[in-house]
């Protein structure tokens, strides 16, 4: 993340929207955490919920078997904040911030979930199971009825490339998995991308796809 993060080159007057899955994805889910956080004193941040930080929240909450979180990446996440405490060493004010998470960011133009959406209903009344779990794989939806482009994650493409629908960009290009970390200018379509390796890129967005070229 600090890879990218550093290449954006981001000024007081940008914005940045995570889309989720912040935690569970890797080795220092506590270290990426206060990145956001840090970045937050040099420009606007805004975060989106994914179905990890909700594992990891329902897990602290008792909501769900901390065994059941700590088999989809929680090990590694509690591993970053010293697993010797469990969930009680998990920093408070992390959780707290967590806790602020929306679901859905509006901008005119696009929107920004973290997995997908159902395309006739207000973006204000989306079902959260859709928007933090629903994959692509298992649903691609139509254009949404506002008309604006969605942003979303999720849905990792093990190929690493960027799945452009036209009304719909979906930039996870696995990169828990030894692929790209993507960021993405809605404005001016340009994307960059870092590896944990410190390898980073620039390009611009790719050319729309038809739903029959999907490759997951």
């Amino acid at each position: 993340m600090k890879t990218l993060l550093d290449g954006l080159q981001l000024t007081p007057h940008d914005t940045v929207i995570f889309l989720g899955d912040v935690v569970d994805r890797g080795p220092d889910s506590r270290d990426c955490i206060d990145q956001i956080i840090a970045l937050g004193q040099r420009c606007r941040v805004e975060c989106i919920q994914g179905n990890h930080e909700q594992m990891m929240l329902d897990a602290i909450d008792g909501t769900m078997p901390i065994q059941e979180w700590l088999v989809h990446g929680g090990a590694e996440t509690l591993d970053s904040y010293g697993k010797n405490f469990g969930v009680g060493g998990i920093k408070p004010d992390h959780v707290e911030f967590l806790r602020t998470w929306g679901d859905v960011v509006e901008r005119p133009t696009h929107f920004f979930a973290h997995g997908n959406y159902l395309a006739s209903r207000p973006l204000t009344r989306q079902p959260w199971r859709d928007l933090r779990w629903q994959s692509l794989k298992w649903h691609t939806p139509e254009a949404h009825l506002s008309g604006k482009t969605a942003v979303v994650g999720h849905t990792a493409n093990k190929q690493a490339e960027i799945l452009n629908l036209g009304h719909l960009v979906c930039i996870d290009t696995y990169c828990h998995g030894g692929g790209w970390l993507t960021g993405f200018d809605v404005t001016t379509g340009r994307i960059w991308q870092a590896k944990e390796t410190g390898e980073f890129q620039a390009a611009d967005l790719p050319p729309i796809k038809s739903l029959a070229a999907l490759r997951f």
